[in-house]
């Protein structure tokens, strides 16, 4: 019998820390935008491991942040002083200075409507160069669409404010 139910990663991280040190993974819906096009906010369900050593880039894992917070964000660059800088695919703005004390796992496959896919399929790998070598277009991309909303957006009106000349 299986329970859906949303609890803290607090409340079960040493379950969690306890099973990956074991050797064993760990599944959970993530929730967040942060991951998207991959990751959809608690649809999705992804498999986590203890990294073998330390992280490359790439890797997604789940880190716990200064404030205390838990994030899967992927390494998309490495610090001079061993650090690793993590960015969500659907984020443009960059973290730096996660270390490996900061990481609980890592991510070594995941469900989509019940399908698995694996971190080191042929399919994933392209899915990754993808996001990461098109991010500065996208980047551009997003930009024109937000200033588009914003001038057109102020140029509608309001509803149930008619713009009609009475007589």
């Amino acid at each position: 019998m299986f329970l859906n139910k949303d609890v803290n990663l607090d409340d079960v991280m040493q379950i969690i820390a306890e099973k990956l040190d074991a050797g064993g993974t760990v599944t959970f819906n993530p929730r967040g935008t942060s991951m998207l096009p991959m990751l959809r906010d608690g649809d999705d369900t992804v498999v986590l491991s203890k990294p073998k050593g330390r992280l490359h880039l790439f890797d997604l894992p789940l880190y716990r942040r200064k404030d205390g917070s838990y994030v899967l964000h992927r390494v998309v660059n490495f610090g001079g002083d061993g650090s690793y800088t993590m960015c969500g695919d659907n984020q443009f703005e960059v973290e730096k200075g996660i270390t490996d004390e900061n990481i609980v796992g890592v991510v070594t496959a995941f469900y989509r409507k019940g399908k698995p896919y694996k971190v080191n399929s042929l399919k994933y790998r392209a899915y990754l160069e993808f996001m990461f070598y098109s991010k500065p277009i996208r980047r551009v991309i997003v930009s024109i669409v937000v200033r588009t909303k914003n001038t057109f957006g102020k140029l509608k009106p309001k509803k149930g404010n008619k713009n009609e000349e009475t007589s």
